[in-house]
């Protein structure tokens, strides 16, 4: 006889006050299955890995998990049986090391010391190198993302839940981890994937269950599928197809010359002499596996860091190495954070208040805030850009992640900023919501903005971008034209394989 399937779903419905998550959703994975779940940002998709990793209680339905009835009370029961989730958002104790952190999942008889050695190993097997002895609140987003797999992997699950996990990996790394996959799913263990990069879907499941509105609306071989039809199947439309790119004709508005720059934390990156240019009318993106200095190069050009060499970094002709956040908006230069909550917003603040963080025209004399047109400029954003939320009051916090992405890159561009630098632009942002940010980013360099785009997405780069740097290390390639870029050579360099860093290291030794 075959076995049973790993998970059954039968019916799972959960509402919350004016709007129901999931309604009547029911789904299967068999032994072995790597099976996607595709949909758009509030589609359901999240709430649905959060009941069957326990996190979140259903209002109604079953669950079977090998076979038998179970009630999943919480993640831990989850992992007693056998499931294992890795989350978009992590679920981490800053304060606490990489490996304190791990240890709080695992079995209470390890020892911190044998719990760090598992995290070395586990890493090296699969190529998700952390150090496990560093605090959480020391690592970027990407970093903390490799935490959460290697801490899911070495529970040996029978189900792994995978929330985009490959945001942050080079296209080598990606193959590794698809392999690793691969050889879990042949020895029998069940893979939920979720990913936005559909075909990473159609090279990696077997299966694939597409929702909208809560609800499954079909099941397919994404084998047998192409973008077009997945893309169909999720938005009911192809995303739009983005201008081709060109070649940078305007004047220079961000130079930045020399910026070397210790971090300042204990495992920060040091930026070694960096140099890179965008001109209006042009978007320059920068590559590089998360933690090579991309946080202290957008903290050195958002202005969060002030103590860069003076000349260093200049707007329009203008020294701003030492000017602060305030001063560089006033001067047109806007930032939208990789960081949403925290960071771009303010969790429990209304999406109206949220926009006092980089727009000052809805403050009135004296400091009084206009709060009818702060409400109809919010309202304004979110019928633009079809943000998804209760209205300009509703919490930060009650967005899902891709329609809070929305707002935030709504709020910058609506600011007509003469230059424009994003961070992760799309990151876990479906493909419909994608296309659009990335439709309005074009827009921007269109209508003349020098727009800069950090990301770990290639596929992002190669669409969106004019010409690529790479980060790796804390320096900086040089810029080369998408035109003449390969995945390959860009994958290579961002290991630090250019030959300008490699004569450089040979010279420093």
């Amino acid at each position: 006889m075959s076995p049973p399937p790993r998970l059954q779903l039968h019916h799972i419905t959960k509402r919350y006050p004016g709007v129901v998550a999931n309604d009547g959703v029911s789904l299967e994975v068999l032994p072995g299955s790597i099976h996607a779940v595709l949909g758009e940002n509030g589609a359901g998709k999240s709430t649905l890995m959060k009941i069957i990793y326990g996190a979140v209680k259903p209002d109604d339905g079953a669950m079977l998990f090998n076979g038998r009835p179970v009630h999943v009370r919480n993640p831990q029961e989850a992992r007693a049986l056998g499931i294992s989730m890795v989350f978009q958002h992590f679920s981490l104790f800053e304060t606490l090391t990489v490996a304190e952190n791990v240890w709080l999942g695992l079995d209470a008889t390890l020892s911190l010391r044998e719990v760090t050695e598992s995290i070395e190993i586990k890493a090296h097997e699969y190529g998700l190198e952390i150090d496990p002895r560093r605090p959480v609140h020391t690592l970027s987003v990407g970093e903390r993302q490799r935490v959460e797999i290697v801490r899911a992997l070495l529970t040996q699950p029978q189900l792994l839940i995978l929330d985009e996990p490959t945001s942050v990996l080079t296209p080598q790394a990606v193959e590794r981890l698809f392999v690793v996959l691969r050889q879990l799913a042949a020895e029998g263990c069940s893979i939920l994937y979720i990913s936005h990069k559909l075909h990473e879907i159609r090279a990696l499941c077997d299966t694939c269950t597409v929702m909208r509105g809560g609800r499954v609306t079909g099941v397919c071989d994404p084998r047998q599928a192409s973008n077009a039809d997945l893309s169909r199947l999720m938005i009911g439309s192809e995303p739009p197809t983005l201008p081709p790119h060109r070649a940078p004709s305007g004047d220079v508005v961000l130079d930045v010359r020399g910026l070397t720059l210790p971090s300042g934390e204990p495992f920060g990156t040091d930026l070694h002499d960096i140099a890179l240019q965008v001109r209006a009318g042009e978007i320059v993106g920068i590559a590089g596996v998360s933690g090579n200095g991309q946080r202290e190069l957008l903290y050195a050009l958002s202005g969060e860091t002030t103590s860069a060499p003076a000349g260093s970094v200049r707007l329009a002709g203008r020294d701003i190495a030492r000017a602060g956040p305030g001063r560089r908006r006033r001067q047109g230069l806007h930032f939208v954070p990789e960081e949403r909550l925290g960071r771009g917003a303010v969790p429990t603040l209304g999406l109206a208040h949220n926009l006092l963080l980089t727009r000052r025209d809805a403050v009135g004399r004296g400091g009084w805030l206009r709060l009818g047109a702060l409400r109809a400029q919010a309202n304004d954003i979110i019928a633009r850009y079809g943000v998804k939320a209760a209205g300009p009051d509703a919490a930060a916090k009650s967005l899902s992640g891709g329609n809070l992405q929305k707002f935030i890159v709504g709020r910058e561009i609506e600011a007509r900023p003469s230059v424009l630098i994003v961070s992760q632009p799309t990151w876990g942002v479906d493909v419909g919501a994608a296309a659009q940010i990335r439709g309005e980013i074009v827009a921007l360099r269109e209508a003349g903005c020098a727009v800069l785009v950090v990301s770990e997405e290639l596929d992002e780069l190669f669409e969106l971008c004019d010409r690529l740097y790479v980060i790796a290390r804390g320096r900086l390639s040089p810029s080369v034209p998408v035109a003449e870029a390969s995945v390959e050579r860009i994958g290579e360099w961002m290991s630090g394989l250019w030959p300008q860093a490699e004569e450089a290291r040979h010279a420093a030794a």
